[in-house]
């Protein structure tokens, strides 16, 4: 990869450490600096974390963007914003977007790499299980930047398992990584996914029966409880549960049905992350009520200081993203039994549209409650879901076990508030039409539905009567100049 050499470890940590850690004035990092004690290891993990939920990356981009508007889940009247839905790929905007999303995930995944290969050399100066914890997360890390850029900016397995893909990076060095196709980067992506489970399943905190998930401040809960800071909130890091979900997600991009199942349902059967109490959903005292399913949550991004940046894109009065009003309905499908479902009820405030305009529905996911009100969590960009977990098993048991697909699509649409049960399908594919629907109801705002279309090379539903035909023209990003010119 192209300037590995001079990229900056920006690394400030999360809530254990509070500086930037002293880069030379070359921008260059002496890891034989860096790396002498523990402390400096965790603080270089921790600047990978910050990275990752930055605006360029998971705390903006990455979740609440690019993806998003190119499932349709909105409706513009900026050209610039339609453009992107259009899947105008010369546009500046997209252009510019794609190629910073391109180096701020490879920028992630040197930084990653700086602790891998380093981390080895130095195991003795680690006490208990931390050697085993960095490791792991640091590879989960890398695992994830990659596959996401895969998603993004390759063929889907599904289309072109041989067709060229990305470089997968796991060095140091200014020469360039070469670019491989798509079965190789799914195979690295998982083989380093499943070495992180292997080192956290010895180690991480979260395994212990006595570790509780749960909002910060309610009694049970136990992720503040442990003397070590970098220990605590493992929902927040890449801990064992979230790389069993990754290999979830991987294993299914790849079609290996029986592992991508065999992952979801350890996160599944561990019931460490249980369905949001619908007491908590529909709250009406604001500084008890969870908008985010907040317990479900495998793992999050950390995104504290993104209120105002939310309340630009989603919330006020006329915000940058939000569907009409007869959208929402539509995908939601208020007609049939969607007026029953809590993710449409509490979700949206509806507003009158200014003059001729048609009335537009306002997104509340992460909305922030205005002092002196406290809020029930933290804020967070949803990383992996615990829905998503019972999805994927919806979908790798159908062909053997259709009647277990359905139980687990019933299961999280009954914790939505909807009570009628699917009991019959004709066949497969009427069942992933209908997986999608759920689907783009869960995620909306969140950036997950576009890469279901994708993996399952789906068209894309704009209303009942449009759609846009599935192909590689929109499923994949172009690979950015600046990376093509240098890494030929």
């Amino acid at each position: 990869m192209k300037k590995i050499c001079t990229i900056i470890l920006m690394m400030l940590s999360l809530s254990s450490c509070k500086k930037f850690l002293d880069v030379k004035p070359e921008s260059e990092i002496d890891k034989n600096e860096l790396f002498t004690t523990e402390a400096g290891f965790k603080e270089a993990l921790n600047g990978v974390y910050l990275h990752c939920a930055g605006g360029q990356l998971y705390g903006g981009y990455m979740t609440f963007s690019l993806l998003d508007i190119m499932a349709q889940n909105y409706r513009f009247t900026d050209v610039k914003f339609q453009e992107i839905a259009n899947f105008n790929y010369a546009s500046a905007t997209l252009i510019s977007d794609t190629r910073t999303i391109w180096e701020q995930a490879y920028r992630g995944v040197a930084n990653a790499n700086y602790i891998l290969t380093t981390i080895d050399e130095r195991k003795s100066l680690f006490r208990d299980k931390n050697y085993e914890i960095i490791k792991g997360e640091a590879l989960a890390l890398r695992a994830y930047l990659h596959f996401d850029m895969l998603r993004m900016f390759a063929p889907s397995f599904v289309s072109k398992p041989l067709g060229k893909a990305i470089p997968y990076v796991t060095t140091v060095t200014p020469t360039n990584t070469p670019f491989l196709n798509v079965t190789e980067v799914l195979d690295l992506t998982i083989a380093d996914l499943e070495a992180a489970k292997a080192l956290l399943s010895l180690s991480d905190p979260i395994l212990s029966s006595g570790y509780v998930v749960g909002y910060p401040d309610e009694q049970k809960a136990t992720e503040l409880n442990h003397p070590d800071l970098f220990l605590q909130n493992r929902r927040h890091r890449m801990n064992y549960f979230a790389v069993c979900a990754q290999l979830a997600r991987a294993y299914l991009y790849k079609a290996d049905f029986d592992k991508a199942l065999l992952n979801a349902k350890i996160v599944i059967d561990s019931e460490k992350f249980p369905f949001t109490k619908v007491e908590d959903f529909i709250q009406g005292d604001l500084s008890k009520k969870d908008r985010i399913l907040y317990k479900e949550l495998i793992a999050s991004w950390y995104i504290p200081n993104a209120k105002d940046m939310l309340i630009n894109l989603f919330s006020k009065e006329a915000p940058d993203y939000s569907p009409t009003v007869s959208q929402l309905d539509e995908i939601y499908e208020k007609q049939r039994f969607g007026a029953e479902d809590n993710r449409y009820k509490q979700w949206f405030v509806n507003v009158k549209g200014q003059q001729s305009a048609e009335d537009r529905s306002l997104l509340q996911k992460y909305v922030v409650n205005s002092a002196p009100l406290s809020n029930l969590h933290p804020l967070v960009a949803p990383a992996l879901r615990l829905s998503e977990m019972y999805y994927i098993a919806a979908e790798a048991s159908f062909d053997q076990n259709p009647s277990e697909a359905l139980m687990y699509y019933n299961t999280v649409r009954r914790n939505r508030g909807i009570p009628d049960d699917l009991t019959t399908v004709a066949n497969k594919g009427e069942f992933l039409d209908l997986l999608l629907l759920e689907a783009r109801k869960e995620f909306y705002g969140e950036s997950q539905t576009f890469f279901m279309y994708k993996r399952l090379n789906h068209a894309i539903k704009i209303s009942q009567t449009q759609s846009i035909s599935p192909s590689d023209k929109i499923f994949v990003f172009p690979i950015p100049a600046t990376e093509l010119n240098t890494n030929n």
